[in-house]
C-alpha cells in the first residue's frame, strides 16, 4: 500500500507541475509512514511540508492541492488534512486482508524487493588476525556482518561477502616466534616465554603437532636464543623491543625457509580453524582476499605511486607520509617507514583501491567500535585515489561484553584467557547466539546474558519468536489429529469474518514486513527485523492465548487458519534471512 500512495502522489506533483502550480524543476522524496493512531488514518505523508519552501508556499495549503490533484483509488476511503501540512490517508477495511493472499503466494519471497537492482555492494566483516581463535566479540561482527549483507541481497543488491586476511606483518611474526618458542619447550628447552607472546592452548597444540612430525629438525639451543636479547617487561625492560629482537633471532637461527614452515603453519591452522567457526556459525563468504597478495603484485607500490600522482605524499625525516590532514583526518600519516618498509596502512590503501578497481558501487567496512579513529584517514585514502568517498560506509560493532554469574569473563588473545566463539555456541546454541547478537543496534554496547540466552521462557526472546512458529506448527498438528482438513479457499472467501482487534493488529503487521525489511537493509540495522519479529511473535501469542482457531464453524476456522499460516510463513522469512532456525516443535 505505502508504494501505491507514494505512486498516486507522485502523479499529484506531476499534475501540479501541468497545471503551473509547481515549478517543473522542484523535486522531493515522497515519504510514507504508518501512523500510530488510527483515528488520523492508517497512513501519513509530509509532502507537502517538504515542497513548501521549494514551492514558496504554505504548506498547508499546498497540501489541500496536492489533494486535489490526487488520483481516484478504491483502497482509499478518505484522505484528510491535518496539522501544518500532513496529508493522511484512511484505507478500506478490506484491503487489509490482501496481505494473506499475498504472503500465501509468495510464500518465501514475500518482502523481498528490488529496490537495490544493479548495484554491487561489497561487505567486508570479522576480518580477524589469523592469530588465534575467535573470540565472544568477534562473534557479534560475524552475526551483524552477516544479516546486513543477507538485508542487502533480499532487498536487490548484487552482495559479495568478504574476509580480508592480515597474513602479513607484525603481529603474524609474533605468532610464529610464539610457536617455534613452545615448540622448544616441546623438546625439553626451558624457556622463559615472552609476555608479548601468544599464550593460548592453541599454540601450544600447533607446537606440539610441529615436534610430533619433525622431532628435532627446528631445535636450537635456548641460550643461542636469548643471548643479548633485551630484557622483557617483568624483568625490567621493553617488551615491545623484547618481542622484536625475539622475532628477528627467530628469523636469523631458522632462516628464512625454515621460518617460513612456522609462519605457514600457523595461519593456516589458525585461518582454517576461523574458516570452520565461521561456516558452523552460518557465515559464508565468497572471498578470502590476503594482505599478502598486496605485496606480491605491487598493488601497494602502485597505491602509493597514485597518492604520489595525486600529490598527497611527501617526505620528511627519513619517512614517506601521506598528507591526510587536507582530506579531513587529524594528522597526516607514516606509510613508508625510516628502513624503506611499508605500514599497515599503506596495505589498508592498496586493499581499499582494490575495492575500487573492482567495480562495487558500494563498499562496506564492518570494524569494532575500537577502530573507530582509523575511519577518517581511509576516507581521505578514497578521496585522493581519487573516488567519492560515499562510496565508503564504515560500520562500528561493538564488542559484547560475557558474564558468568556476576563475573565479567576477561577476553585476551595473546593470554588466552578469552571464551572462544565456538564454546559460546556450544552452551547456547547459534540461534541464541545470533539473535541476542542482533538485539541492539551495532554500534551499542551489550552484556550478553547466557543464563537468559538458555532458559526456555516468555523472557528469553530468541525462544518467545521461535515459540510462535512452533505454536502454528502445532494447531496444524492437532487439526490433522482431529481429522479436519485446510481448506484454502473457504479461508480466503471467509476473510470478513476476521474482526476481531487481534486479528486487526495482525494482518497490519503483516503487511508491514516489507516495509521493515527494506528499511533495515538500507540503514544496516539488521535490530529493526529481530525487533519487527518480536513484535509479531508478541501479537500472535496474544491472539493464541485470546481465541480458539479450530472451531466448529468451517468458515471462521479456515479464515484463521490462514491467518496464522501467514504469520508462519513471514517469521520463517525473517527467521531465515538472519540463519535463525524455525522449529516446528518446542
Amino acid at each position: 500500500m505505502k508504494k501505491k500512495l507514494e505512486a498516486l502522489l507522485l502523479q499529484a506533483v506531476e499534475t501540479l507541475k501541468t497545471q503551473g502550480a509547481l515549478d517543473r524543476d522542484i523535486s522531493a522524496k515522497i515519504s510514507i509512514e504508518r501512523t500510530r493512531d488510527s483515528q488520523h488514518g492508517d497512513f501519513a505523508s509530509n509532502l507537502a511540508l517538504l515542497l513548501a519552501k521549494p514551492a514558496k508556499s504554505n504548506p498547508r495549503q499546498l497540501a489541500e492541492k496536492l489533494i486535489d490533484a490526487l488520483p481516484g483509488d478504491a483502497a482509499i476511503t478518505k484522505v484528510e488534512l491535518a496539522g501544518p501540512g500532513f496529508i493522511n490517508f484512511f484505507i478500506d477495511s478490506a484491503t487489509q486482508f490482501q496481505v494473506i493472499n499475498q504472503i500465501h503466494n509468495l510464500g518465501p519471497s514475500y518482502g523481498l524487493s528490488t529496490v537495490g537492482a544493479g548495484k554491487k555492494v561489497q561487505v567486508e566483516f570479522v576480518s580477524a588476525n589469523p592469530t588465534g581463535p575467535l573470540h565472544v566479540g568477534h562473534g557479534r561482527g560475524a552475526a551483524y556482518g552477516s544479516a546486513v549483507a543477507a538485508l542487502l541481497a533480499a532487498v536487490g543488491f548484487d552482495v559479495q561477502r568478504e574476509y580480508y586476511v592480515n597474513d602479513a606483518g607484525r603481529q603474524m611474526d609474533i605468532l610464529a616466534a610464539s610457536i617455534w618458542l613452545r615448540y622448544l619447550e616441546e623438546c625439553g628447552e626451558k624457556v622463559l616465554f615472552p609476555s608479548n607472546g601468544y599464550r593460548g592452548d592453541y599454540v601450544r597444540e600447533i607446537s606440539a603437532d610441529i615436534h610430533r612430525h619433525s622431532v628435532d629438525k627446528y631445535r636450537h639451543s635456548i641460550d643461542a636464543v636469548f643471548d643479548s636479547i633485551p630484557a622483557d617487561e617483568p624483568q625490567g625492560g621493553d617488551k615491545e623491543l623484547h618481542i622484536d629482537a625475539l622475532i628477528a633471532r627467530t628469523k636469523t637461527l631458522l632462516g628464512p625457509e625454515l621460518y617460513r614452515d612456522f609462519f605457514q603453519i600457523g595461519l593456516e591452522s589458525i585461518l582454517g580453524d576461523i574458516r570452520a567457526d565461521l561456516n558452523e556459525f552460518g557465515v559464508d563468504y565468497q572471498e578470502w582476499f590476503s594482505e599478502r597478495s598486496l605485496m606480491d603484485d605491487d598493488s601497494v607500490q602502485k597505491a602509493l605511486e597514485r597518492l604520489q600522482s595525486s600529490g598527497y605524499l611527501y617526505e620528511q625525516d627519513g619517512a614517506t607520509w601521506f598528507a591526510s590532514s587536507r582530506l579531513g583526518d587529524e594528522k597526516d600519516r607514516v606509510v613508508v617507514r625510516e628502513n624503506g618498509q611499508t605500514t599497515y596502512f599503506a596495505s589498508d590503501i592498496a586493499y581499499h583501491m582494490n575495492k575500487l578497481d573492482r567495480g562495487f558501487d558500494q563498499i562496506i567496512d564492518i570494524w569494532g567500535a575500537d577502530h573507530h579513529g582509523y575511519i577518517p584517514r581511509v576516507l581521505a585514502a578514497i578521496q585522493a585515489l581519487g573516488a567519492d568517498k560515499s562510496r565508503l560506509s564504515v560500520l562500528l560493532v561493538q564488542f559484547a561484553t560475557l558474564y558468568r554469574g556476576e563475573e565479567r569473563v576477561q577476553m585476551s588473545t595473546r593470554s588466552g584467557e578469552f571464551v572462544t566463539l565456538r564454546q559460546l555456541r556450544n552452551e547456547v546454541g547459534n540461534d541464541a547466539a545470533r539473535f541476542f547478537y542482533m538485539l541492539r543496534r551495532s554500534e551499542q554496547h551489550m552484556d550478553f546474558d547466557l543464563q537468559l540466552a538458555t532458559s526456555k521462557s516468555n523472557e528469553n526472546p530468541v525462544f518467545y519468536v521461535q515459540y510462535a512458529h512452533a505454536r502454528v506448527c502445532s494447531v496444524l498438528r492437532q487439526l490433522d489429529e482431529k481429522g479436519l482438513v485446510r481448506d484454502w479457499q473457504l479461508g480466503m472467501d471467509s476473510l470478513s469474518v476476521l474482526t476481531e482487534e487481534h486479528e486487526s493488529a495482525l494482518l497490519t503487521t503483516l503487511a508491514r514486513y516489507p516495509e521493515v525489511l527494506e528499511r533495515a537493509a538500507l540503514n544496516y540495522e539488521p535490530h529493526q527485523l529481530i525487533h519487527y519479529l518480536r513484535d509479531l511473535a508478541n501479537e500472535f501469542h496474544t491472539y493464541y492465548n485470546a481465541h480458539q482457531f479450530l472451531v466448529d464453524d468451517a468458515a471462521v476456522r479456515n479464515a484463521r487458519l490462514n491467518l496464522v499460516c501467514a504469520v508462519k510463513q513471514v517469521l520463517a522469512n525473517g527467521l531465515g534471512l538472519l540463519k535463525i532456525s524455525t522449529p516446528e516443535a518446542m
